[in-house]
């Protein structure tokens, strides 16, 4: 199978990170293609990878095997409309903007245009990312595998199978990791008031974070198994676990996850 052409619509931070995946993981530089308003971002990009800079749109898409769209949502159907005509018949294209839904993107790029859908989130720019994928009907399994094997070049890869279950994504993993630094600044808050210096409380707290993390990611048990063994009965651990239960911690989860993915489905209308 001949090595396909990516062309980048946008050289934003989640461009530079799957770039410098994909280069990483053995795509060719020489195989991928930029373009950008701002000749800067270029620049920036191509310290990561002698990837083609182009002087327009069209010029990076013509002759591409995948278009990602790396655009603001607010101009995605300036850009669209843009390149509409510059697609090759079988390109496959594959947006990254949150809101913009598959009717919109055709509606744009024409119907018969294979789209992919993703939602990423930002530890991406770290290579470990979690990103939420939909393909319309017109995308081919080929085509499926090359949209998994660029989003995996920055992480894990997870296929959806309804359009609307992005918003939920949005929820989880898209706004995710911003819930984990709040609750890590109110760890770092209540260990600050209990005695400690905030550089010990916030070096600590980072590193518990992680620690569980990879604890959640490699251990052959679920959650529940793994917070039971960090759970003595009538422990530290048990009196803080039940403060949060009693203060209802699941109910404001649920709630703020919903609140999130009912905002993804009103950006959905307002930009479609």
């Amino acid at each position: 199978m001949s090595t396909p052409t990516i062309a980048f619509i946008g050289a934003g931070n989640m461009a530079n990170s799957i770039v410098g995946g994909l280069v990483e993981a053995g795509h060719p530089a020489d195989h991928i293609r930029a373009a950008d308003p701002y000749p800067e971002s270029l620049a920036r990009l191509q310290q990561v990878a002698p990837v083609t800079a182009c002087d327009s749109n069209n010029a990076a898409v013509a002759g591409a095997d995948v278009i990602i769209l790396a655009v603001k949502p607010q101009v995605m159907a300036e850009v669209c409309t843009g390149i509409a005509a510059s697609l090759e018949a079988n390109a496959l294209v594959i947006s990254i903007a949150a809101g913009i839904t598959i009717n919109s993107l055709q509606s744009w790029l024409g119907e018969t245009t294979a789209i992919v859908r993703c939602m990423p989130n930002t530890p991406a720019l770290l290579g470990c990312g979690a990103s939420g994928l939909f393909a319309n009907e017109q995308v081919s399994e080929a085509q499926r595998a090359h949209a998994g094997q660029v989003l995996a070049a920055v992480g894990l890869v997870s296929w959806v199978p309804r359009e609307k279950d992005l918003d939920a994504v949005t929820a989880l993993s898209g706004s995710g990791p911003a819930y984990f630094f709040l609750f890590m600044e109110a760890m770092i808050a209540a260990a600050e008031a209990q005695g400690l210096e905030r550089d010990t409380a916030t070096q600590l707290a980072q590193q518990t974070a992680l620690g569980a993390a990879r604890m959640a990611l490699e251990s052959d048990v679920d959650l529940v198994e793994l917070r039971r063994r960090v759970t003595s009965p009538g422990g530290t651990t048990q009196a803080a676990v039940e403060s949060f239960e009693a203060a209802g911690l699941r109910q404001v989860v649920s709630t703020a996850m919903q609140a999130a993915a009912d905002r993804a489905d009103e950006m959905a209308r307002e930009m479609g």
